[in-house]
């Protein structure tokens, strides 16, 4: 049978463990019982397995047996994030989380149900594998950066070597019609950055601004100048992208208080866009602050950087999804999302790329349905075999195209004596 065949056949099991995933969701670093989960899942098929030290990740080495040296062997990685987000149900499936205040409202939990089908699926392949094939499964995709963990434990050099090429996949609960898979070369999602600022006033009577310092008109005047900077000073075809989210100060309506404090994200698509706001957002709010006589602190945090897929590797995925399942499920995207990922760190280090995958229910308005983060997003099992067969045969295809490319042992040796 073929891959997508063989990946259907799991379509049931793959459905039931998307549900357990989901009904149980965890945030941030410590997943204790979903790594007990997929860890249930990969026992028996083969797999060299190392958990996190300051995490619950969980690493998975496949040997493959396809002919070859062992020491030209390539290795490819595919990644599944496995974390949910603070977020309260309101979708209404019979599966709905059971845990108070935490959603797996980004989908995590197909990809984590995906990769432990392509575990399944390259087990059974392993004698098609010219190489080693590594599933990075990881904590802490939401705010926690997960992968800088990983990283830093060695899951790009678990083979042995530096890992060749890097997949991961996310599907969308709106965007594109059901099933679709999504590429884009380049820069593919913004960095992202957080911006903390506190206005240091003097608090006083409602009745008596002038005998106090209001950070709140200050902070106000802030939130506005901000606006008008990105229009001024930064290109429009470069675009940048400041909301702020938090806005807090007081206690009661006749107190002026002390403080007034903003919390702002910034999505860049380019390092210069990025650095530039790094120097010209602080500046321009010490400015504000100094014309109106009062103090401010600004936190400038860089968070997770530019998502850039590699050209060759992307190409490489779109071979493979029309190959699997012809070119109508195929969307190559003209711009970038505004939205960020850790899997940019995997990317920086590795050739590789990111796919998206639309779990819009089919017959749904892609336009209009909830979209990831909502407490009302919902994702389409549907899609969960598709996504497992293409894990695989991204990784089957490249390891065959790596090892052709490389050349073995013994014909090493020939050519040198010769």
């Amino acid at each position: 049978m073929s891959i997508t065949a063989d990946a259907r056949e799991l379509q049931a099991d793959l459905a039931r463990f998307r549900h357990e995933l989901h009904q149980e969701p965890e945030i941030g670093l410590e997943l204790p019982r979903t790594q007990e989960k997929v860890l249930k899942e990969l026992d028996g098929l083969g797999y060299e397995i190392t958990l996190g030290a300051d995490t619950t990740s969980v690493t998975a080495v496949l040997r493959g047996q396809a002919p070859g040296a062992a020491e030209t062997r390539p290795s490819v990685l595919l990644r599944a994030d496995m974390d949910a987000l603070p977020v309260q149900e309101k979708t209404g499936v019979d599966f709905t989380s059971r845990v108070d205040g935490a959603m797996h409202a980004c989908g995590h939990d197909l990809h984590t149900s995906m990769l432990t089908g392509a575990a399944t699926l390259l087990a059974e392949q392993r004698h098609r594998l010219a190489g080693d094939v590594v599933l990075m499964f990881q904590p802490g995709e939401e705010g926690f950066d997960g992968a800088s963990y990983m990283i830093r434990e060695g899951v790009l050099d678990a083979p042995g070597r530096r890992v060749d090429a890097a997949y991961g996949m996310h599907v969308f609960s709106a965007l594109e019609p059901h099933g679709t898979f999504c590429t884009k070369p380049g820069v593919m999602m913004s960095s992202s950055d957080g911006l903390t600022v506190t206005v240091l006033g003097a608090g006083g009577h409602g009745s008596a601004p002038h005998a106090a310092k209001d950070p709140v008109t200050v902070a106000a005047e802030m939130v506005t100048a901000l606006q008008v900077m990105v229009t001024r000073q930064f290109n429009m075809f470069d675009p940048v992208v400041l909301s702020v989210g938090v806005l807090q100060a007081g206690t009661k309506r006749n107190i002026i208080p002390e403080t007034a404090r903003i919390e702002a994200t910034v999505r860049t698509f380019s390092e210069d866009s990025r650095l530039k706001m790094m120097d010209a957002v602080p500046r321009l709010l010490k400015g504000i602050a100094a014309a109106h006589g009062v103090e401010v602190d600004v936190n400038y945090q860089q968070e997770y950087p530019l998502t850039i897929t590699d050209q060759d590797e992307t190409h490489t995925a779109e071979d493979v999804i029309e190959s699997l399942f012809g070119d109508t499920r195929l969307a190559r995207w003209a711009t970038p999302l505004s939205g960020s990922e850790d899997f940019s760190r995997v990317l920086a280090e590795v050739p590789g790329t990111f796919i998206g995958l639309s779990a819009v229910a089919p017959g749904v308005d892609h336009g209009t349905t909830a979209f990831n983060h909502s407490p009302y997003a919902t994702f389409d099992d549907g899609v969960l075999a598709d996504g497992a067969a293409l894990y695989a045969e991204l990784a089957i295809s490249r390891l065959a195209s790596l090892a052709a490319a490389v050349p073995s042992v013994g014909a090493a040796a020939a050519s040198t004596d010769s």
